[in-house]
């Protein structure tokens, strides 16, 4: 059990730290936006981390075949999904600036919404299945009833602390940067950047 719980602590973590377009787009959603949707958003991710990961313990040998040939429309798909976002982020920033609406008065997105927003963008991508896949078939995690249930349990406790990590610190950091241009200048800056790693994901 012991064995399992690392496991899946290491491939929790082993996902989620590499901050990718996912994770840069969580943070900047975090900084304009209340803490409880910035979670929201968090936990969302982490969900789609552990539906991959109870999925690559249940049958991830036998699904990984099946998946190759649909990867790279998938791939494709991420980064059409995450360029409308960089843009909508960019505009949204944009038009802000220039109706001068503070802050405050902008509406936020609910908890709920930003959670399966970031379900549905997670997972579209096809590598974090092949990720958690690839542990099983190389041996790292036990496949059987408990094991597996403790391994998915902590994949998603790793997951889930890191994404909430990542929304504590875009909320801080959408707190520290409460001038019009520095609002401005971040959203425009997270937008580039959503934007440069969705292209890498093909590059």
């Amino acid at each position: 059990m012991t064995g399992a719980a690392v496991a899946g602590l290491l491939a929790g973590y082993g996902i989620a730290v590499p901050v990718g377009a996912v994770g840069a787009h969580l943070v900047a959603v975090a900084a304009r936006s209340p803490w409880r949707t910035g979670a929201g958003a968090a936990l969302g991710v982490a969900t789609a981390d552990g539906v991959y990961a109870l999925v690559a313990v249940a049958g991830g040998a036998a699904l990984a075949p099946l998946l190759a040939p649909v990867a790279t429309p998938l791939r494709w798909a991420s980064v059409l999904v995450l360029l409308v976002l960089a843009a909508a982020s960019a505009r949204t920033a944009i038009r802000a600036h220039r109706a001068g609406t503070p802050v405050a008065d902008r509406p936020a997105t609910a908890p709920h919404r930003a959670f399966w927003a970031f379900l549905g963008l997670t997972i579209l991508n096809p590598m974090t299945v092949l990720y958690f896949t690839a542990l099983v078939l190389g041996g790292h995690v036990t496949t059987g009833p408990a094991e597996a249930a403790v391994f998915v349990a902590a994949a998603f406790a790793a997951s889930a602390s890191w994404q909430l990590l990542l929304a504590s610190t875009g909320t801080l950091l959408g707190h520290a940067l409460t001038g019009a241009r520095a609002r401005l200048l971040t959203g425009l800056a997270s937008s580039a950047l959503i934007a440069v790693l969705a292209v890498g994901l093909v590059v």
